[in-house]
């Protein structure tokens, strides 16, 4: 999992993501999301609103670190998605981590 956290500071610091269910969704309506983290505490409005919607789009789930965690990795409050929009990051990201069921 640090290794996941790792990439979505990386992909945070390019500004090659969208944080949290508002913003992901909006990425995802667009077709600018490659692959959602969904923090493994999110919850079930939150996955309800950003799975069902990746699901359709074709957009790989990945089941992240607890929502805290990936919003201090962030350097906000806890952060239940976060949508990746560069395509080589979302690959190393979708090598690394489970997807989600």
């Amino acid at each position: 999992m640090s290794g996941l956290l790792g990439l979505i500071g990386l992909g945070h610091r390019a500004r090659n993501i969208a944080v949290g269910v508002e913003a992901v969704r909006k990425e995802l309506q667009a077709g600018k999301c490659r692959c959602v983290v969904v923090a493994v505490d999110a919850s079930p409005r939150a996955v309800d609103k950003v799975v069902r919607l990746a699901g359709a789009k074709g957009v790989p789930l990945l089941t992240g670190p607890g929502a805290a965690a990936i919003g201090a990795q962030l350097g906000k409050p806890p952060v239940m998605a976060v949508g990746v929009r560069d395509r080589a990051l979302a690959s190393g990201m979708v090598q690394l981590a489970p997807a989600r069921t």
